[in-house]
């Protein structure tokens, strides 16, 4: 039941926890921050694994093995099995393993969860450039307190020709203080110093998806995540639905803004979006967009939104975030395959966005 949209936020009128028989949620960003859950985010999980939908989590932070990350999650209040679980350093270990023999040793610059994933697979992770047969160097995010010579062993072994992976090239991460750099900002450190290219396995990349359903199985999956450069080009790779939800990275003007390949099929405030429907989204004569009580319309220089009643319109016009969908339906059609580039600051700002 793809419905990858191009030109507005679909509608659905059955709850997405019924539509889909399993959900690919991002971490970070979107169920927790740092150490703590987002808000609504165990209530949420709650009800729409009660209701049927299979929930697992994909995450492209290659830190933390499927089993700590499954006793976090547990912690919070969202009881997870490590099978559950599916990271980007699985990912990247399965496809060193297609490309090398079983038993090679593997250069590790990252934390716990890439040398588990290692393992896994039957390689040997080490920790020097200088290891005897060398086969490949994997990158993965490391946290915050990553030494810097981690990064020069790393420079060392490519430079001699090994083969360099990375986990994922996310140049941010969100925590509970705010954005940190991350496991892409680490990789350029690399590239910068010798000039090669990884070969690349997390969202929103082939390698990730495969991974994924390999794991869970899903024959409905909705892919659930807060980046459009990750989790919705992720999807689209994939040729699966996707939500968006206002939590974690993207804003509302990067969301106006998206071009193809980054448009959600849906759009939320929160994980609270799982468990109900979605508002159509109606065009209106003149080539405006109406959602739930928002009109969306083209203005000199951009967009303007108004309750659908009009300016003078009496009542509530209800939920902002269906003005947000109006706007983000008015934008991409009138992109088309570019990039919105109208103002559309002020029509956020009276939906407080």
């Amino acid at each position: 039941m793809t419905r990858q949209s191009r030109t507005g936020p679909a509608g659905s009128e059955r709850s997405l926890h019924q539509a889909y028989d399993t959900a690919l949620l991002d971490l970070d960003g979107v169920v927790y921050a740092g150490g703590h859950a987002i808000a609504h985010a165990v209530e949420s999980l709650a009800v729409a694994r009660e209701g049927g939908m299979h929930l697992a989590y994909v995450t492209n932070n290659a830190l933390r093995t499927p089993d700590a990350v499954a006793e976090h999650l547990t912690e919070l209040g969202i009881p997870t099995e490590a099978g559950e679980v599916i990271t980007s350093a699985q990912a990247v270990a399965r496809l060193i393993a297609d490309q090398v023999e079983p038993g090679s040793k593997v250069l590790v610059v990252g934390g716990e969860g890439l040398r588990v994933a290692l393992r896994e697979r039957g390689l040997v992770p080490v920790e020097s450039a200088d290891e005897e047969g060398l086969a490949a160097v994997v990158q993965g995010y490391g946290g915050p307190d990553l030494a810097w010579g981690r990064f020069a062993e790393a420079a060392y072994a490519v430079n001699r020709g090994v083969p360099w992976f990375a986990s994922n090239t996310d140049l941010t991460i969100p925590g509970a203080r705010g954005i940190a750099p991350g496991n892409g900002a680490a990789v350029e450190v690399v590239r910068i110093a010798t000039g090669a290219e990884p070969q690349v396995a997390g969202k929103p990349l082939p390698p990730m998806h495969r991974e994924t359903v390999l794991r869970t199985g899903a024959e409905r999956p909705l892919v659930v995540g807060d980046r459009l450069d990750t989790d919705i080009e992720g999807a689209f790779n994939g040729d699966v639905d996707s939500l968006l939800v206002l939590t974690g990275v993207t804003d509302a003007v990067q969301l106006l803004r998206a071009e193809p390949r980054h448009r959600p099929t849906y759009v939320d405030r929160d994980l609270r979006g799982l468990l109900t429907g979605q508002p159509e989204v109606v065009e209106q004569p003149g080539g405006g967009r109406r959602c739930g009580g928002w009109t969306a319309v083209h203005v000199d220089g951009g967009l303007d939104v108004e309750p659908a009643g009009g300016a003078g319109g009496a009542g509530d016009p209800g939920d902002p975030v269906d003005g947000l969908r109006a706007l983000c339906a008015a934008a991409w059609s009138r992109a088309g395959d570019g990039v919105y580039g109208g103002d559309v600051e002020k029509a956020l700002a009276k939906l407080g966005f």
